[in-house]
């Protein structure tokens, strides 16, 4: 994902960096999913940087060198998968929703490196769709809370293991680090990506997992359904282009 492309060309060429401020987002409808936590509050962490407003650096404050990646989001989704066990239904099942409103910005060096006081991406929560009506508004109103806290947000940090010797038209698997916030609680959290490019345009899969509890939530406890896994996996199907 994300900064693949800043490495797959052999002479980079500068980009204009990205505007000092964000566009409104879109709401189109978006795909299917179902069912997942439901938190108390949480509280920023400490020294986190999810909060800072990305691309905050002036035109001139970026290097000259810069390279600016966008998402593509007409053939991205990002989605959420818990296991559970409805009742009524003999064996589990993956509680799944999605949607394609995504915005995202990344601005890099050549060589791999993120600037992330100008790099940000961001969900929008409200347009989570699941294949139940009732999952989908109980995780609106209670469990993110989507009134308040509509966009889950990702700061991209940094891309251990990335190749920095990768070809035009090649294959990577890598970590990517960096801070996520989902309602008011931020944490540090590692991807997983493969990616593939082409050109100056990436596809590929980013994964990350975690317990309810590291973003303060707690297990949902719903009649319709006898269990569910203390474990959040998040996906996140991509499309990249480096703008030129």
């Amino acid at each position: 994902m994300l900064v693949f492309i800043f490495t797959s060309c052999s002479t980079p060429e500068t980009i204009a960096p990205a505007p000092t401020n964000t566009a409104a987002q879109a709401q189109p409808p978006a795909p299917k999913g179902t069912f997942p936590p439901q938190p108390p509050s949480g509280k920023v962490q400490p020294g986190s940087t999810a909060t800072q407003s990305p691309l905050s650096l002036s035109n001139d404050a970026l290097p000259k060198d810069a390279i600016r990646i966008v998402i593509v989001p007409e053939k991205s989704e990002a989605r959420y998968r818990v296991r559970e066990q409805l009742a009524g239904v003999n064996f589990p099942s993956d509680a799944i929703g999605a949607t394609r409103v995504i915005t995202g910005t990344i601005i890099g060096r050549p060589d791999g490196t993120i600037i992330s006081a100008a790099s940000k991406f961001r969900v929008d929560l409200r347009t989570l769709k699941s294949d139940r009506d009732q999952r989908d508004n109980f995780l609106r109103m209670d469990t993110l809370q989507t009134n308040r806290y509509p966009f889950a947000e990702f700061v991209p940090m940094e891309a251990p293991g990335l190749p920095l010797a990768v070809p035009a038209d090649g294959k990577a698997d890598y970590k990517l680090i960096g801070d996520l916030t989902i309602r008011d609680v931020t944490k540090r959290v590692t991807w997983d990506v493969s990616a593939k490019t082409q050109g100056n345009e990436a596809t590929g899969q980013a994964k990350t997992s975690f317990n309810f509890a590291t973003f303060n939530m707690q297990i949902p406890r719903v009649f319709t359904v006898l269990s569910i896994d203390d474990k959040i996996t998040l996906e996140l199907d991509f499309v990249l282009q480096r703008v030129q």
